[in-house]
C-alpha cells in the first residue's frame, strides 16, 4: 500500500471553513487587498465551527472526544497556519478532514502538501457519507492511520 493511501471505508458542506494563503478576501470584514483573515479572525470561525458542527463531524467527534479512540487525543476545529481543520492528533501529527460535496480534490491536495511541507502533518479524508453510513470503517481506516504516524514526543506519565 503506498504511504498516505489508506484503505477507505464502502460506504456537506465546506461552507468557507478551509482556508490557505491563496484565499482572496471573501467580505470587508477580512480587509480589502489580501492577505486572508486575521488569526483572530480564524479563531472566532473555529469557535463558530465547534458550537454548530455538521452530522459527521459530530459523529465522529462522539467516537474522538475525550481520549476515547485508542487513548489518543483529539481536538476539533484547530487552526494550523492559516487553516482550520476538522480534527488534529497533535501526538501524532494527524489531521482528519471530513469532506462535503463542494471540496475541490486538486486544491485539498495542494493545502494538504502544504500541511506536510511547512508542519510535517499528514491529512486524512473522509467523505460525509462515509462517516454516515459506515463509521466503523473510516475508524479502521483512522486506526491504521495512527499505526503508521510516530510519536512527535515521548508520553508523559
Amino acid at each position: 500500500m503506498e504511504q498516505g493511501h489508506l484503505p477507505r471505508p464502502r460506504s456537506s458542506e465546506e461552507e468557507g471553513q478551509w482556508l490557505c494563503a491563496c484565499d482572496a478576501p471573501s467580505s470587508s470584514e477580512e480587509g480589502v487587498g489580501g492577505g486572508g483573515p486575521t488569526r483572530e479572525l480564524l479563531l472566532k470561525r473555529a469557535a463558530e465551527m465547534r458550537r454548530n458542527p455538521t452530522e459527521p463531524e459530530r459523529r465522529l467527534w462522539m467516537e474522538l472526544r475525550a481520549s476515547r479512540f485508542h487513548a489518543h487525543k483529539f481536538r476539533r476545529q484547530v487552526v494550523l497556519g492559516r487553516r482550520i481543520v476538522d480534527f488534529f492528533c497533535p501526538a501524532k501529527g494527524l489531521v482528519i478532514e471530513i469532506d462535503g460535496d463542494t471540496h475541490e480534490a486538486e486544491r485539498d491536495r495542494v493545502r494538504d502538501a502544504r500541511l506536510r511541507q511547512d508542519f510535517g502533518f499528514e491529512v486524512v479524508r473522509f467523505a460525509n457519507p462515509e462517516v454516515m453510513k459506515n463509521l466503523d470503517g473510516v475508524l479502521i481506516a483512522l486506526q491504521i492511520a495512527l499505526e503508521r504516524r510516530p510519536e512527535r514526543w515521548l508520553k508523559r506519565r
